[in-house]
């Protein structure tokens, strides 16, 4: 059976014990779990809310980024060893958090780009390195599930086809991959033969809005979205990632110069939202 979470970056991108009662109300809600960003540096901060998340029977999942300075695909052997680092010390975080998932769009730099097309090498190079994380993450009993981006924010991988491109060339069984059906509603021509595509190695799914508010509020093509999960027998994740501007800092690096949706009011709408559409769609 799918488990249904949601993402705390609707109220802060940084870890620390203000999403405390948070959590409680996730849980209230009725939510099997909640996902954080890993990027804030207070460590205790990490054990604190993986503790208390445990204690309210709420589970965890993360997502994390990397930094230009980090970049896997860099030319710049020493650059690319850095992003194998702080890949290890996300993966020491989210044991902390009890995540045994991290998603997200670390093969690569967010928002870096070359000024050309992804090349062959620039795949080997991002595999090269998460191959290696996938032997640190397999010792942690982490799964990473690697996600696509929209043509704004990366460059290396947009669509499945190249996803499952470089999982594949990763060649690991901890190093998988991830849906989420804002950027797939940005650059697929097909959502059914997309998720078809990633079945194999789909471990994550992220539930956004074309807007990223509230979902079911927009115009991505839900019953395709959940038909297919369907079709496929997926039983992992399918978390809300929505945003607003409740944290400037965060809203800005984003460029989320509006609101979409209050928190709560997306946080309880959507949960309805993906309920009645697992309910129609048997997921």
């Amino acid at each position: 059976m799918v488990k249904i979470g949601f993402n705390v970056l609707a109220w802060s991108a940084v870890n620390s014990e203000d999403l405390i009662p948070i959590l409680d109300r996730i849980k209230e809600i009725g939510y099997d779990g909640v996902e954080f960003l890993i990027g804030s540096p207070d460590i205790q901060a990490y054990q604190k809310l993986g503790k208390h998340a445990q204690d309210i029977e709420l589970e965890t999942t993360s997502v994390f980024v990397l930094s230009e300075s980090e970049n896997l695909v860099s030319s710049n052997q020493s650059i690319r060893k850095s992003g194998l680092d702080r890949i290890k010390w996300a993966v020491d975080r989210a044991q902390e958090l009890n995540s045994e998932i991290i998603c997200g769009p670390f093969h690569s730099a967010l928002g870096v780009f070359s000024g050309k097309a992804p090349e062959e090498q620039e795949y080997k190079w991002s595999a090269e390195i998460l191959h290696e994380a996938g032997e640190y993450a397999a010792q942690a009993n982490v799964v990473f599930a690697m996600e696509a981006l929209n043509r704004f924010e990366c460059y290396l991988c947009n669509t499945m086809q190249q996803l499952i491109h470089l999982v594949e060339m990763t060649d690991h069984p901890n190093v998988q991959a991830m849906f989420d059906t804002h950027h797939a509603n940005i650059e697929e021509k097909n959502i059914s033969e997309a998720i078809n595509l990633i079945s194999p190695n789909l471990k994550h799914v992220h539930i956004s809005e074309n807007d990223r508010g509230t979902p079911g509020d927009g115009h991505v093509p839900w019953d395709e979205v959940f038909s297919s999960l369907s079709n496929i027998d997926y039983k992992g994740w399918l978390t809300i990632e929505g945003f607003t501007r409740n944290d400037p800092d965060f809203a800005n690096a984003l460029k989320v110069w509006r609101e979409f949706a209050q928190p709560w009011d997306m946080a309880e709408e959507g949960l309805k939202f993906i309920r009645s559409m697992v309910e129609k769609h048997t997921l």
